[in-house]
C-alpha cells in the first residue's frame, strides 16, 4: 500500500449550539477534531454537521475507550476494519449517518482510507465513497503521541459552564434555561466573592447581563485573576436570549483561529460582510429590539457558501438598527452590532 505521508494531530473544536429564530434548540458539543495536514478532516467533508467519537461530554471510560480503539488497541467497532470518524452530534447513531474509514497499521504507520458515508452495518462505497478524500499515511510516533496524551490528560476536557452576573434575575434564569437546553452549564450569581479557585476553574465563560454594573463587573474580574484562572467575557448586548446564547458560544470557542470555517464578520452600511475558509452552510439572523422592547428576529440568509469574502443585504429595519447580526455555521457562530 503507497500514499505519501499526512501530518496528524489534533485540536479542540465546537459544534455550536444555539437558539433558533423559530425556537427551537440546536445542541452544544465540544470535542476533539482531527488535524490533518494543518487542517481539521473535517473541513475536507463539505457542509458535513458533525462530531468526532472523542467528545467532552461522553463518560471517562468511553472516551478512553475510543482513544485506544483508534489507536487500534481493540477490534474495529464495525465489519471491514472500519471505524467511526464522526457522527451525530445530537444522538451519536449509526442510523443517522456516520462518516467511516479504514484504519490499519502499514508496518509502523497508520493508514486512514475508504470514507464513506455509513447509516448500517456495511459501507457502500460506490454508492456513498467520499471519492478523492485520502488515503492518509502517519507516522507511527506522531499518531500515537498525539492520541497518548490524551490519555495521560485521564479523559476528556471538562464540560463548559458559564457564570451569568446581572441584577436582571428574570433575563438570566431565561438564558440559563437556555443555555441548558443546548448542553452548557450555566449559573447565575451577583459575585464570585468567596467562591473557591478549583470552582471558578470550571467556567470556560463569564457573561455579563447588560443591566451588570461596573462595580459588579470589575470584582468578578478579580476575583478570577486572583484564583489564576483565564476566562472569556462577554458583555451583553441586549436582553435577548437568542443574541446573548450566541455571544456566548463565540465566547467558548476554543479552536485555533486559522482552524475555523467562520472567519470574520462585519455589519455595516447596510450589509454583513462574512469570510468563509471552506465551504459551509452559513445561516445569518439579524435581532433587534422593537419600540415596546420586544425581542424581534429575522433570517437573513441560509445557504452554501464557497471559500472567500460575501456580502448579504440586511433588511431595512435592521439596516437602520440599533440591531445585531448573528451569523453561525455547524461549528462557529460570530456575533457584531450594526454600525451605521
Amino acid at each position: 500500500m503507497s500514499a505519501a505521508y499526512a501530518t496528524f494531530g489534533l485540536a479542540p473544536a465546537m459544534r455550536a449550539g444555539g437558539v433558533r429564530a423559530d425556537g427551537g434548540y440546536q445542541l452544544h458539543r465540544d470535542f476533539t477534531d482531527f488535524v490533518v495536514d494543518g487542517r481539521p478532516l473535517l473541513f475536507q467533508l463539505a457542509d458535513l454537521d458533525a462530531v468526532s467519537p472523542l467528545a467532552s461530554d461522553v463518560p471517562p471510560a468511553i472516551f478512553t475507550a475510543q482513544v485506544r480503539s483508534l489507536l487500534l488497541e481493540s477490534a474495529a467497532p464495525l465489519p471491514g476494519n472500519r471505524y467511526v470518524v464522526y457522527g451525530c452530534p445530537e444522538c451519536e447513531d449509526l442510523a443517522c449517518g456516520a462518516v467511516t474509514a479504514v484504519i490499519e497499521h502499514d508496518g509502523d504507520d497508520y493508514v486512514w482510507r475508504e470514507f464513506a458515508w455509513q447509516t448500517g452495518e456495511h459501507a457502500d462505497l460506490e454508492l456513498n465513497g467520499y471519492h478523492g478524500l485520502g488515503p492518509f499515511r502517519f507516522r507511527g510516533p506522531e499518531y500515537r503521541a498525539a492520541l497518548g496524551a490524551l490519555l495521560a490528560e485521564s479523559g476528556p476536557p471538562p464540560g463548559r459552564r458559564v457564570l451569568l452576573i446581572g441584577a436582571r434575575v428574570a433575563l438570566l434564569a431565561k438564558l440559563a434555561a437556555a443555555l441548558r437546553a443546548i448542553g452548557i452549564g450555566a449559573d447565575i450569581t451577583r459575585d464570585a466573592d468567596g467562591v473557591p479557585a478549583e470552582e471558578l476553574r470550571g467556567y470556560g465563560a463569564v457573561a455579563f447581563g447588560p443591566a451588570a454594573g461596573e462595580a459588579e463587573r470589575t470584582a468578578v474580574r478579580q476575583a478570577f485573576e486572583r484564583a489564576g484562572v483565564d476566562v472569556a467575557y462577554v458583555d451583553g448586548l441586549a436582553p435577548i436570549v437568542p443574541l446573548l446564547v450566541a455571544q456566548i458560544e463565540h465566547a467558548l470557542d476554543r479552536s485555533p483561529l486559522l482552524q475555523r470555517r467562520l472567519a470574520r464578520l462585519v455589519a455595516a452600511d447596510g450589509t454583513a460582510g462574512i469570510e468563509v475558509t471552506s465551504p459551509c452552510r452559513v445561516r445569518v439572523t439579524a435581532y433587534r429590539l422593537d419600540r415596546l422592547s420586544r425581542p424581534r428576529a429575522h433570517e437573513l440568509f441560509d445557504g452554501v457558501l464557497e471559500p472567500g469574502r460575501h456580502r448579504i443585504p440586511l433588511d431595512g429595519k435592521a439596516a437602520k438598527g440599533p440591531s445585531y447580526v448573528v451569523a453561525r455555521t455547524s461549528g462557529s457562530v460570530l456575533v457584531r452590532a450594526t454600525v451605521r
